[in-house]
């Protein structure tokens, strides 16, 4: 039986939407099962320590508590997950973007698997059902189902979007989780191990409020390098 939930949401410079993005999550309501905001502010260097301060505020008038953890310098993605998990003390996990480009009003979505006993792990797939998609990127999007078929060659899983941002896990598989990448090469690194510890996959459809880079829209070309690498890495010689 769940009790709690555990929410992670790595922030680096998002003063725009993080106070939007921790409403939000706080506003969403999963019946008996009780939730926790950790978010880790991955070094920002612009307003959001200060609206994140002022979230946290307003959620304790509300009687609501979301733990703050600073780190001095930015890391990364992987880093503030890295970070987070020490934190959790739910029986299961999310990881909530502080970007809004996943709707929170999900989340009870992607529960539902592990509610039922049948998932350990859950993937919000972008490319799964009918719900509302910005369109966007086509070279990203290339990109993305590139990734997620080598990911699946070497995994033998057929996700739809390994590199969701929307991943859910119960505590004993974020027990056994060892993630060493600090950015974006943590998404191919967690499907292998996942995939190696024969953990039970889901995918649910989700819908996409994707930002263009004028709106702070933070991965590139690179990080689609680093994370051909990482597919490689984690699963063939790791």
């Amino acid at each position: 039986m769940i009790k709690k939930l555990s929410i992670i949401m790595p922030v680096y410079n998002e003063e725009k939407f993080v106070a939007r993005a921790v409403r939000q999550v706080m506003a969403v309501s999963f019946g008996k099962i009780q939730k926790e905001l950790i978010v880790i502010n991955d070094g920002s260097t612009d307003g959001t320590s200060k609206e994140l301060r002022n979230s946290r505020n307003q959620e304790l008038k509300k009687g609501n508590t979301v733990k703050i953890i600073t780190l001095r310098k930015n890391q990364g993605k992987g880093a503030a997950i890295r970070r987070g998990l020490i934190e959790i003390t739910g029986d299961v996990v999310v990881i909530q973007d502080a970007d809004l480009e996943y709707d929170p009003k999900e989340i009870p979505i992607l529960l539902r698997p592990i509610s039922d006993g049948d998932a350990d792990v859950v993937y919000g797939s972008r490319f799964l059902g009918d719900r509302p998609h910005r369109v966007l990127f086509f070279w990203h999007m290339l990109a993305n189902n590139l990734l997620t078929l080598v990911s699946n060659m070497c995994t033998n899983l057929n996700l739809t979007d390994m590199e969701t941002g929307y991943k859910m896990f119960t505590r004993k598989v974020a027990g056994s989780l060892d993630l060493k990448e600090n950015r974006f090469g943590m998404e191919p690194e967690f499907t292998a191990k996942i995939a190696k510890m024969n953990a039970r996959v889901y995918e649910m459809g989700i819908s996409y409020h994707g930002r263009n880079y004028q709106q702070g829209k933070k991965i590139g070309w690179r990080d689609g390098f680093q994370s051909l690498w990482c597919i490689l890495k984690y699963n063939l010689f790791d």
